[in-house]
């Protein structure tokens, strides 16, 4: 069936996605990916060409500048083609199987994320960035033209082939899609289930891979993990059962690697020295060289990981970070007029506001000259020091492919200031302040004299939903020691909690929405929207014991049970509802990557939910789920440190603290629950405080049978 000629128009117009709006003016036609657009795929027998990507991509800025404004390449997509541009974070359903469909094929992947479809939806070859036939890479090797043009003659020769070949694709990934389908049986009452063993086996899989020089784990590129890395931060956390199976040596060196992890990080380049928050991953092994753009999910769980490194060590460098990621998610640009908080900022930006070509880093790389400018001969001298600042620049070569950091230097911290002041014969307080002094010129010089990279406006409720809990954790941890902190904290998780509540849920239904940028998306919400935001909302309950936030977690949770739970197979949350059309498999999210899974994270909520709420269903559903994935965690238990406390939760169960009244009994257990790392417990307020006539009561249940608790009882429980 010949393909039929079709006028495109340009549409990205109508989108609100930043991303998708940022293509407007390409020659390109971009069609967005709805019903309408699939239809004309199928009516004019032509492929889709699908390109995936989000504002903060460098090198999907880099491709839409060399090709999609390209009016050679607009004409090859116009003409052949139904091109499709979406934002991943928008549609992380369509991301996703198209993603798995690369990975299957060429075992890597990464955005800008581009696939010919059939009109059926079936992928046939995909790829990452490919280079104009013009641009210095073009010249070495394969083309976007000579891609397009080869897939074109493909399809205009022989359909019936790559049909055949797309339908055979799509069978294979369905097959590959069974991820927590394989069990399950055994789950109904809790009995049986995920032996604790694996919690060793994943201990083993990080300790391979470790980095003992630089931290983190493997070579190059670089990418925080804070899932895994909580995780074994937090085995040493968990009861003496978890202890005894991991070991006394195996629990202090799974905290020393994600101790070591954090530190590295924080003195490194992808830390923003001068600013706050941190980048997305890092090109080099030291942590030295970052992509620049900044997420929402990245420092979100940053957040949570860096609190939980200083509750656990109390060392002065991981409350630095508490603060400045607080400080990040809560103050402009990140946090929005409406309260909920932005997804991302860009990695690109314009040197001063007089270039018109934006760079990578540009916000935030320095070169000798610029320190020698604005800080006085000797802060300039102390602080080139301190953050290897060097004449001629400190970016390796190597990695800077486009050349756009010649001369540039990103900030590294590289002394401990006492080993610095015996160097510069200073006293220790003395170099502080000086680079406390040269941090604010810096600041204020970026501040004023570079334009800041772009901002993603989107409220992605996934995403909101991990700083709230963030957010609400870290007020609570500093109420009594940073209580201005930690009242801006908690007002920025209850802002983003009302803007969720008042702009993305539907009441009448009890949905979600998945993004809100001048007014609702589309989109509703998926499994992940829900899970994230339930986490979120009992983080902030505990911060406030405000029943409404556990009230409002409840009615949520019952309808991701509603939507997406498997109740005719093993159990465990589908990502997509059951009626969504354009998606080619339903599958389940159980493996932790740069997001933690959604299975883990509600495999958690259902088990604290149970607690809470004294609701046995609630704990099997958390049972089911975790033994839906025990074929998977037992063969690659590293790949799922985000279900490991839900794993020892299934085993061993939660411990529920349940405090009435006021007085010196319930203010301990309240502190301290709040002031340490306390993984599978919960606390319940009941009947608000003494003022309601209830006497000051502490209870524990555990293990079925419940005891009341004196101040020797509360202090005994937290030292177990």
């Amino acid at each position: 069936m010949a393909s039929r000629h079709v006028t495109l128009v340009n549409r990205c117009c109508d989108s609100k996605s930043p991303y998708v709006r940022s293509h407007m003016d390409n020659p390109t036609a971009w069609q967005l990916w709805s019903p309408e657009t699939l239809e004309l795929a199928r009516a004019s027998n032509r492929l889709l060409f699908v390109s995936i990507g989000y504002s903060a991509c460098h090198w999907c800025h880099v491709m839409a500048h060399e090709s999609f404004m390209s009016s050679d390449i607009a004409q090859l997509l116009n003409e052949n083609f139904i091109p499709v541009k979406i934002d991943r974070e928008e549609r992380p359903d369509i991301d996703r199987q198209y993603m798995d469909f690369l990975q299957a094929t060429t075992g890597g992947g990464g955005w800008p994320l581009n696939v010919f479809v059939t009109p059926d939806l079936h992928p046939i070859f995909g790829g990452t960035y490919w280079p104009n036939a013009k641009s210095e890479r073009g010249k070495h090797g394969t083309s976007f033209e000579d891609i397009l043009q080869k897939v074109a003659t493909l399809w205009k020769e022989q359909e019936e082939r790559v049909r055949e070949n797309g339908r055979q694709i799509t069978t294979q990934l369905r097959d590959f899609a069974q991820e927590g389908s394989l069990g399950g049986e055994k789950a109904e009452g809790g009995e049986d289930g995920v032996d604790l063993d694996v919690i060793e086996d994943a201990y083993q899989h990080y300790k391979k891979r470790f980095d003992s020089v630089h931290g983190g784990f493997g070579a190059s590129p670089k990418f925080p993990t804070p899932v895994h890395l909580r995780a074994l931060l937090r085995f040493g956390n968990h009861n003496k059962v978890v202890r005894e199976i991991v070991g006394d040596e195996d629990v202090e060196h799974a905290r020393y690697m994600a101790v070591k992890t954090l530190e590295c990080m924080a003195k490194g380049g992808i830390k923003d020295q001068v600013g706050h928050g941190f980048a997305r991953y890092s090109v080099t092994r030291d942590w030295s060289l970052p992509h620049f753009e900044k997420m929402l999910y990245d420092n979100a769980q940053l957040l949570h990981l860096y609190l939980d490194a200083w509750l656990v060590t109390k060392k002065e460098l991981f409350l630095e970070m508490v603060h400045d990621i607080a400080t990040y998610l809560t103050t402009e640009p990140m946090q929005s007029s409406l309260g909920g908080i932005n997804a991302s900022e860009d990695a690109d930006s314009l040197e001063t506001e007089h270039d018109h070509h934006k760079r990578e880093g540009a916000f935030y790389v320095f070169g000798m000259d610029e320190f020698d400018k604005i800080l006085t001969k000797e802060e300039s001298k102390i602080c080139a020091k301190y953050w290897n600042v060097q004449p001629k620049g400190n970016v390796d070569r190597r990695y800077d492919h486009q050349g756009e950091l010649v001369g540039k230097n990103t900030l590294c911290v590289m002394y401990d200031t006492p080993d610095l002041a015996k160097e510069m014969s200073m006293t220790d307080e003395e170099v502080r302040s000086t680079i406390a002094t040269g941090r604010r010129k810096l600041l204020d010089y970026r501040n004023q004299n570079r334009p800041r990279p772009a901002l993603d406006d989107k409220i992605v409720t996934a995403w909101n939903g991990l700083a709230i809990g963030a957010l609400a954790r870290a007020s609570a941890a500093l109420s009594s020691t940073s209580p201005q902190q930690s009242k801006s904290y908690l007002q920025g998780a209850e802002r983003a909690a009302q803007c969720i509540k008042q702009h993305l849920f539907d009441p009448s239904t009890n949905t979600l929405h998945r993004v809100y940028r001048d007014g609702p998306g589309e989109t509703k919400g998926f499994a992940d929207d829900y899970a994230f935001l339930i986490s979120g909302l009992l983080d902030l309950y505990e911060a406030t014991f405000d029943d409404s936030y556990l009230q409002f977690a409840d009615t949520l949770q019952q309808t991701q049970i509603k939507l997406f739970w498997d109740d005719k197979g093993a159990g465990a949350f589908f990502s997509t509802p059951a009626d969504q059309p354009d998606i080619l498999a339903r599958t389940k999210d159980g493996m932790d990557n740069a997001e933690p899974s959604t299975n883990g994270v509600s495999a958690q909520n259902l088990f604290r939910l149970g607690s809470l709420l004294n609701d046995e269903t609630y704990e099997n559903m958390g049972k089911r789920t975790v033994c839906a994935f025990e074929v998977e965690i037992g063969q690659h238990p590293g790949l799922f440190t985000g279900m490991m406390s839900s794993v020892i939760a299934s085993e061993l169960g939660m411990k529920g603290l349940m405090v009435v009244g006021e007085g010196p009994t319930v203010d301990a257990a309240v502190r301290l629950m709040r002031e340490g790392v306390r993984p599978n417990m919960t606390v319940l307020r009941v009947g608000g405080g003494a003022r309601n006539g209830k006497r000051e009561m502490v209870q524990v249940c555990e293990g079925g049978a419940c005891r009341l608790l004196d101040e020797k009882g509360v202090e005994a429980l937290f030292g177990e």
